[in-house]
């Protein structure tokens, strides 16, 4: 049987074991959030051996070159010697700089870093709480708007980062891992041509930051934003209607969830982007297909529910 290493301590795990599984099964609390390897919450370094990475696409190249997987998708072939990622030795510290609840169940959070952070409009970053809980949030702000990152965090639902951030206060610490590519954004190659942003919940966060990054380049076609909430959770109604009312282009439709999306009816040259909860995602997709929208021009962004484990120590 492989033996497994981490720091002073060594164990032994089935060959073929989940490189994650066994870290957890040995004391190692690894965070991890989705377990599909989009995440990264579960990165370690290898120090020696090297692991079956079923994912290997899913990190730069030179940071596979400094040993870094992430464990979810790594299978424990022979002797290993692992690392588990610190965000006090990786993460930059962050200051909680403005907490504010715009609907019942989301807080705004904005954190100033202390440095400055390279990001784009669509992506996410890995937010760190000081006893070591994870989750990957995505940006609501524009990179060169503000001293601070804005996030919308979905505190309604049990879960160990939502727990901790209903009880954050200004002043506070956290941490940011690194910032993580995705699937949604804007192209100045798009100017010109419909394009639909389509929301449930908070998946409305970088759809905001994308719309407005659209309208900052100057986008030239007409623009329907689309959020699905439930009542009083339309929590950036205000914002959009004002900016709608400045451009002539764009259209705000604001749809409880129990009317859901129906009747879609995109262009053939429309480019849709939608975020949410899978369910809603997936629905969505479907909805677009059938209305005959191709399939490479909707980019979907799934907001994955977990509930992170904490570092040990």
């Amino acid at each position: 049987m492989p033996e497994l290493q981490v720091g002073g301590r060594a164990w032994q795990v089935a060959a073929g074991a989940n490189l994650l599984d066994a870290l957890n099964s040995g004391g190692i609390a690894v965070p991890s959030s989705c377990r599909a390897g989009h995440c990264h919450s579960c990165r370690v370094r290898c120090v020696s051996g090297e692991p079956l990475d079923r994912l290997p696409q899913a990190l730069l190249p030179q940071e596979r070159a400094q040993g870094w997987r992430l464990a979810c998708q790594c299978q424990v072939r022979d002797d290993l010697s692992v690392v588990p990622y610190d965000p006090r030795l990786h993460g930059v510290p962050a200051q909680v700089s403005e907490l504010a609840w715009l609907a019942p169940n989301v807080l705004r959070l904005r954190l100033t870093p202390a440095r400055p952070l390279r990001y784009s409009a669509g992506q996410h970053v890995l937010l760190w709480t000081e006893d070591g809980v994870a989750r990957p949030y995505s940006f609501a702000s524009l990179p060169g708007e503000a001293p601070w990152l804005e996030f919308h965090l979905q505190c309604g639902r049990p879960g160990a980062f939502a727990d901790r951030a209903r009880a954050l206060a200004v002043g506070d610490s956290l941490r940011l891992g690194e910032v993580l590519g995705g699937p949604l954004q804007y192209d100045p190659a798009w100017d010109g041509r419909p394009l639909w942003l389509l929301a449930s919940g908070t998946g409305l966060a970088p759809l905001w930051a994308i719309l407005r990054e659209a309208l900052r380049q100057g986008h030239g076609g007409d623009i329907r934003v689309m959020h699905v909430a439930r009542p009083g959770e339309h929590y950036l109604a205000a914002e959009l209607q004002a900016l709608a009312a400045k451009r002539p282009q764009l259209t705000i439709d604001l749809i409880p969830v129990e009317a859901g999306l129906e009747n879609l009816r995109p262009l053939r040259q429309t480019l849709a982007l939608a975020c949410g909860r899978p369910g809603f995602v997936e629905t969505t997709a479907r909805r677009l297909y059938m209305a005959g929208l191709p399939r490479n021009q909707l980019f979907m962004d799934v907001f994955l529910e977990g509930a992170p484990a904490a570092l040990e120590g």
